[in-house]
């Protein structure tokens, strides 16, 4: 089991509108690629202007499908649109759950 959390540095003031994007495509991650236990995080001690998606995989190939994937579907195309205008940067972080 695998825990994979990208980390986004929003705008200034962008955070609210990020999670709102997030909030419409999560259930497309848990339908249809089989992620368990999303989250979604902002900051209360943090960098301002902090999201945080969090989410489980069974396996790092359950993982790429849904990279190779996600993009693709329409109604998160529609969910995310402009997404990246609210977006300074970020990282991906994958931790094997022992």
């Amino acid at each position: 089991m695998y825990v994979i959390r990208d980390v986004f540095r929003c705008k200034p003031g962008k955070a609210k509108e990020l999670v709102a994007k997030f909030k419409q495509s999560i259930g497309s991650m848990e339908q249809v690629d089989g992620f368990v236990n999303v989250r979604l995080m902002v900051d209360v001690v943090a960098d301002y202007w902090t999201v945080v998606l969090e989410s489980d995989v069974a396996s790092l190939e359950q993982f790429e499908k849904h990279m190779s994937e996600w993009s693709s579907r329409a109604e998160v195309r529609e969910a995310m649109a402009g997404y990246m205008d609210l977006v300074e940067g970020g990282r991906r972080e994958i931790f094997r759950i022992v």
